[in-house]
């Protein structure tokens, strides 16, 4: 009977430690798919867990009411808490425009598969821009880095018409980029053909490699010089004049100074002077 009751008592023991030293718990929301940037929250997008009270992210919700229809700023994964610096509010908008960092621009250009890494280039990664295109003044192609370290902001398919008017589907990607490589993504895409090397995201090195020449690719010679920095035979100086020879011719009283040509002997100038003293 006492052991029984000793275990009875341990029992309640036991209990009460395990009330006593359990966390107090709360819920918080989170993403319930992965979310993508300028999304505006949907209930269908998120949804509420426990979560351990004291361990509660700082700026997370408790209710999804407090979330919808806000737009995202940053990629949600599937079960990552909604934050408050992840939103804008309301009235900010939605799309793409809110994912956009001051001073900074999303500009679009086409690619195909092949040459967007074969599918592998998605929103958030990291790729360098190169530009083919033939080098003016010369019968020779060049294909050169344009821009490094850009990161990708969107990238899908659309249809398009091709010159014969038949619909066509492209690929195009829109990257992030400042007012300055803006206009240089857009002349590289106006002028050539766009390629997109993908690299790590924490690889932020410039590797600035020099361009690479068609002739040079096949020939294995050196690099041809830049239609700029080829040399221009001076033109041929004019033939100096020779130069005229003077004469001085004394008639009676007077003295005269006569210049000739050694081309032509032709008078080109004379000066009269009086003798003195005659």
């Amino acid at each position: 009977m006492a052991g029984l009751f000793a275990a009875h008592y341990v029992h309640k023991q036991i209990q009460s430690a395990r009330v006593t030293t359990s966390a107090p718990t709360g819920q918080i929301v989170v993403a319930a798919e992965r979310i993508p940037v300028g999304a505006r929250l949907q209930r269908i997008n998120l949804r509420e867990v426990k979560w351990p009270a004291d361990q509660r992210p700082k700026g997370s919700f408790a209710r999804i009411d407090d979330c919808v229809d806000r737009p995202v700023i940053t990629p949600l994964a599937e079960d990552e808490p909604v934050l408050e610096d992840k939103l804008l509010p309301k009235e900010a908008g939605a799309g793409l425009a809110v994912a956009l960092p001051e001073g900074q621009r999303a500009v679009s250009v086409r690619v195909d598969d092949v040459v967007a890494v074969a599918g592998f280039v998605v929103p958030g990664t990291m790729v360098d821009v190169l530009v083919t295109g033939d080098v003016p003044g010369g019968n020779n192609s060049v294909t050169k880095v344009v821009l490094e370290d850009i990161r990708v902001l969107a990238a899908g398919q659309k249809v398009e018409q091709d010159r014969d008017g038949k619909p066509q589907t492209v690929t195009v990607v829109t990257l992030q980029v400042d007012p300055e490589q803006a206009n240089t993504l857009t002349m590289a895409s106006t002028e050539g053909r766009i390629h997109l090397a993908l690299r790590n995201t924490i690889d932020t090195k410039e590797a600035s490699p020099p361009p690479v020449y068609k002739t040079t690719l096949f020939s294995g010679g050196p690099p041809p010089a830049p239609p700029s920095a080829r040399r221009v035979a001076p033109a041929a100086a004019p033939p100096k004049a020779p130069e005229p020879y003077v004469v001085e011719v004394i008639r009676g009283d007077k003295r005269e100074s006569q210049a000739f040509s050694n081309q032509s002997n032709h008078v080109i100038g004379e000066s009269n002077d009086k003798q003195k003293g005659q």
